[in-house]
């Protein structure tokens, strides 16, 4: 299948817009014709060498887009299916038995790699006929057309604006999920936020959302505050400040849950410090540097959580988050600028600076 794809071929260059072939779909996989794909800071990771991501490859993992043809044994989704593209896992293990996919024991391997984790597959072919890794979260779809497991396909309504819903596989199903799923935030509850990203600003949505009566945006960017108050905080704070746990303290008199986003270490602690004896605080991506906290606040009752994904289930969780934008609860759309897939470097520029909250790249 022949495909135009941005490809990454220097951690320091600019992408590549080139004609690539694609091979498959085989055995429970499907050939997807992109409409939309998000770009998120989780795209800026193979630029690093944290992962050992090996270049050349095909990024991109928040896209959605109309299924084309499918692979033997594949009875989920039909050609002409519209579907959402979440990330990969393996379906047997532990975690994926129970429901929770987000923490699959072969996660790295099917999502952070951008190889297909049995070494074959997942793999394009650039004009001269080498090798370009294919396989990013399963669906590097920051292409005309991809190839992904079925698993990570969630059927949706051919009523939607299709091009709109890619980001709702990784980076706004990570924020509400956070919300919803892991600290299961109820009516009545407080909740604070700490960065206001697109996964932070997910979060505030979902808590207003669920019901909770106060909720505290934080970050040093005022545009942002701003932004989290349009869609429902009811308090923002400058994250640049020294006394952040006393005045979230004085908002909340103790705050049920938090929502870290930005992976500093002295922001986490604030937040730790801020919540009430049974509070939990939730730790969304990796954070930057030793996270120290007084053993005191945790032996008091308090948690800490890592959350990947949001501990969703995509084929429920996606649904849901759909079901919230319908009824005016989830505005996700108004985060969203549009970039042709040729104007890519633009965009991930833009992503990089906090110029725009979600980029989605239309091929």
């Amino acid at each position: 299948m022949k495909a135009r794809a941005a490809v990454l071929r220097s951690r320091t260059l600019p992408f590549r817009v080139e004609d690539v072939t694609l091979e498959g779909p085989g055995p429970g996989e499907a050939l997807v014709r992109v409409a939309g794909t998000g770009f998120c800071h989780t795209d800026l990771l193979p630029r690093t060498d944290r992962l050992g991501v090996a270049l050349p490859l095909v990024g991109g993992h928040e896209g959605a887009g109309t299924v084309l043809a499918t692979g033997t044994g594949v009875h989920e989704v039909s050609v002409g299916d519209h579907v959402v593209m979440s990330f990969d896992s393996c379906g047997g293990c532990r975690s994926c038995l129970a429901g929770r996919p987000a923490t699959c024991a072969a996660f790295f391997t099917r999502n952070l790699t951008g190889r297909h984790p049995g070494g074959t597959g997942g793999v394009a072919r650039d004009a001269e006929g080498g090798e370009v890794a294919a396989y990013w979260f399963g669906q590097s779809s920051f292409a005309t057309h991809c190839v992904v497991p079925v698993r990570s396909l969630v059927p949706v309504p051919r009523s939607l604006p299709l091009e709109l819903l890619g980001p709702l596989g990784c980076g706004f199903q990570t924020g509400a999920g956070a919300v919803l799923n892991s600290l299961g935030v109820r009516t009545g509850s407080s909740v604070v936020v700490a960065g206001t990203g697109a996964v932070g600003l997910a979060a505030v949505m979902a808590a207003r959302a669920a019901g909770a009566t106060v909720v505290v945006a934080v970050d040093v960017l005022p545009v942002r505050r701003e932004l989290a108050a349009e869609l429902g905080a009811t308090h923002t704070l400058d994250g640049s400040s020294d006394a952040l746990a006393e005045e979230i303290l004085r908002i909340t008199g103790g705050a049920d849950h938090a929502v870290d986003t930005t992976g500093l270490p002295p922001v986490i602690t604030a937040l730790v410090r801020s919540l009430h004896s049974a509070g939990s605080c939730g730790l969304v991506g990796v954070q930057h540097g030793d996270l120290i906290v007084d053993p005191l606040l945790i032996a008091a009752g308090r948690t800490i959580k890592g959350i990947i994904e949001g501990d969703a289930e995509p084929r429920l969780f996606i649904p849901r988050l759909i079901d919230l934008w319908q009824r005016g609860l989830f505005p996700f759309d108004r985060l969203i600028r549009r970039y042709p897939l040729a104007e890519i470097d633009r965009a991930e520029r833009d992503v990089a600076s906090g110029a725009v909250v979600k980029a989605v790249l239309i091929p």
